[in-house]
């Protein structure tokens, strides 16, 4: 009972943050909140219908048969006491007004990038630059995608001085990781500095 009780206090006093994953469709947002997460991850995908080809752009993902249609959550523990959760996002224009509400209260975003379609990723770019909201661009190296650095994306992406640029594995869970303490630190870096401003 008595070690029951210490759980249930150190489950209160730990840190929970929120943060999505946001991307062009058929990036990898659902693979990397899948990869990472330590709880099973809940999943809102449905297949793709012939109707969709019509709005979708499968170029260079035509082995993609479902797409995200609300959401995918996923949680990871950081260290002791921080936990993320994970809210990745749909990545197809017709459902961006889910964006708004998965939004509210989040620290910051990964923006998902793939140097074969790079374009696809401007518009959640230009969505988090217009909300004040602190991201970092974590490119998702596709096998058989032509390397670029990170330097090279971010010109390519016209990003703002000083927003991280990451590559990674969105399949593998180290990379993952990597990415998701690279935001956090920025976001905290990016936060403070704010409120210092507030307040000088």
């Amino acid at each position: 009972m008595a070690s029951e009780q210490v759980e249930a206090a150190d489950d209160a006093s730990a840190l929970a943050l929120k943060i999505l994953v946001a991307g062009g469709f058929g990036v990898g947002k659902t693979t990397l909140v899948g990869s990472v997460s330590e709880i099973r991850p809940l999943r809102t995908e449905e297949l793709l219908s012939e109707a969709g080809q019509l709005v979708d752009d499968t170029d260079c993902v035509d082995h993609k048969v479902t797409t995200t249609v609300a959401m995918d959550f996923g949680r990871i523990t950081i260290r002791s006491g921080l936990a993320l959760y994970l809210f990745g996002t749909p990545g197809q224009d017709r459902f961006w007004f889910i964006w708004d509400e998965l939004s509210q209260g989040a620290l910051g975003a990964v923006v998902l990038a793939d140097t074969r379609r790079l374009e696809d990723c401007f518009p959640a770019v230009d969505y988090f630059e217009h909300r004040r909201i602190p991201f970092v661009v974590a490119v998702n190296c596709f096998p058989g995608a032509r390397p670029y650095g990170a330097h090279d994306v971010s010109r390519a992406l016209d990003l703002d001085q000083g927003t991280p640029v990451v590559l990674c594995d969105a399949r593998d869970r180290d990379s993952g990781k990597e990415v998701l303490i690279r935001l956090v630190e920025y976001a905290g870096r990016m936060h403070t500095a704010r409120l210092l401003d507030s307040v000088s």
